[in-house]
């Protein structure tokens, strides 16, 4: 596998130094391997071609679970009439497929810390294919909603892994660009996932989106074989096995702790619960699930704005979603410009925190309450353009990623390249699990249709139209 890697990546990713001649190990302290000053198998130590390269690939990975996780949300009418079931067990394919999403990240992405990313990627992705195939050709309803639960668990795996493979590959002001485009990535794919479900119903049915992530992820398959190991203890582990074959008797940190399976599996289900408890991913955690509820509410509030209230059809309806992947690329533009910032600091030579990151959650944190009410005033005035509340939507998405960037680079860095793969799978957790509370459990779903209702169409929305009525041009 190590030398197809090479042979498909020769072309643009060759390393910026020639490899040096086998040289005896290097040894620490505890008389345990480690890597060279410069040595060429440490990730941080490879050409910006090839992080780039690796890391753009991950990003594509994730966005497959991202897409197919809103994939049916617009393809409820054809799944009713196709099963002869009702609305609220329509809204299973998608409920479920967010259960699996966090039933994922306990299972795989703790597991990378002891196996490396490469496997455990390369395992994930092929079972979520695989599931696609359930999800495309279901015998019956029940088959279907067993596809979807499949396919978001193992989507989970890619998704989650891809933080910590930019977290080996980046530090300190390039990780917050680099976790700037996983966090847009992650949030355009929802939306375009809506959007494609809604363009398909119209002229087809509901397998059809399931045919474009089934694509999607056959497309992804061939780039992925090229991702190689970038999680450094694992890489120091297969140096230290190569050491033994040519005579020398060391062995890496991993090796000399020799964990057993049933310890592997204790500690990759609870370190994630434990560093939850831990105040900063705790706090991080709350705030990410104000953040979540919010983007998955704007996936039935723009319905009822432009589909209820001004009489739009279901996929054009749906095409103000846009808005939210633009608003993305805006907060992208900014962590960018924030990154600058940080290394002309650095060149100055200032030190650089984890706390600083959070300089962009303050700025969302200010602009996120104002831009929803710039959204749910502007969109029950019919003499007002739709333009308007689809750019308070814009700035709205803008502000909420700005959030979300900032606790997830804050906890990246926060915390060693070791734990960053179960860190960032709690925070997964708790996100899935609360967007499946907010937008598709049956109790939270009712409760956020009321709460919709009463913004846009309650006593509120009158006084909107008044003033919007007196203030027309």
């Amino acid at each position: 596998m190590n030398s197809v890697q090479r042979i498909l990546s020769r072309v643009s990713l060759q390393p910026n130094t020639k490899s040096e001649p086998q040289q005896e190990p290097s040894l620490n302290e505890e008389n345990l391997i480690k890597f060279r000053d410069g040595d060429l198998d440490n990730p941080e130590n490879w050409s910006l071609a090839r992080k780039r390269y690796v890391s753009a690939v991950a990003v594509l990975l994730s966005m497959n679970g991202n897409i197919s996780s809103s994939i049916m949300a617009g393809s409820t009418q054809s799944v009713t009439q196709e099963f002869n079931v009702s609305r609220v067990a329509t809204a299973l394919t998608t409920s479920l497929f967010l259960l699996g999403l966090c039933a994922g990240p306990l299972v795989f992405c703790s597991l990378t810390e002891f196996y490396g990313r490469q496997c455990i990627l390369y395992i994930t992705f092929l079972l979520y294919f695989a599931s696609l195939f359930l999800t495309a050709w279901p015998p019956n309803f029940g088959g279907l909603l067993v596809g979807r639960f499949i396919a978001g668990s193992f989507a989970a795996g890619p998704s989650t892994i891809v933080a910590g493979i930019l977290a080996d590959l980046w530090k300190d002001c390039a990780c917050g660009i680099a976790m700037g485009i996983f966090t847009c990535a992650s949030w355009v794919g929802p939306a375009l996932g809506t959007v494609i479900s809604g363009v398909v119903e119209l002229k087809k049915d509901w397998h059809w989106g399931t045919y474009v992530c089934l694509w999607l992820a056959a497309f992804s398959l061939f780039p992925m074989f090229t991702i190689p190991e970038t999680h450094s203890d694992t890489i120091l582990s297969q140096k230290a096995k190569l050491a033994r074959n040519q005579g020398y008797n060391i062995q890496s940190g991993q090796e000399a702790s020799k964990p057993k399976l049933t310890q592997l599996y204790k500690i990759a289900l609870t370190r994630p619960w434990m560093l939850l408890l831990d105040i900063i991913s705790f706090l991080c955690c709350i705030y990410s699930c104000i953040i979540a509820a919010l983007q998955y509410m704007l996936f039935s509030i723009y319905p009822i704005v432009f589909q209820e209230m001004r009489g739009w059809n279901a996929a054009v309806s749906q095409l103000p979603i846009l808005g939210q992947a633009v608003g993305a690329f805006f907060a992208l533009l900014i962590v960018l410009v924030n990154t600058k910032r940080r290394k002309r600091r650095v060149s100055r030579g200032n030190q650089t925190v984890p706390e600083d990151h959070m300089v962009l959650a303050m700025i969302g944190g200010i602009g996120f309450p104002i831009s929803m009410l710039w959204l749910s005033w502007s969109a029950q005035c019919d003499s007002v353009n739709w333009v308007v509340p689809t750019i308070g939507g814009t700035v709205l998405s803008t502000c909420l990623m700005l959030i979300q960037v900032s606790c997830f680079s804050y906890v990246t860095d926060a915390y060693s390249a070791n734990y960053t793969a179960s860190v960032v799978a709690i925070n997964i957790v708790i996100l899935q699990q609360r967007r499946y509370q907010i937008r598709h459990a049956p109790l939270y779903a009712h409760r956020c249709r009321l709460c919709e209702e009463s913004v846009f169409t309650g006593p509120s929305s009158e006084l909107t139209q008044d003033w919007c009525g007196n203030h027309s041009v």
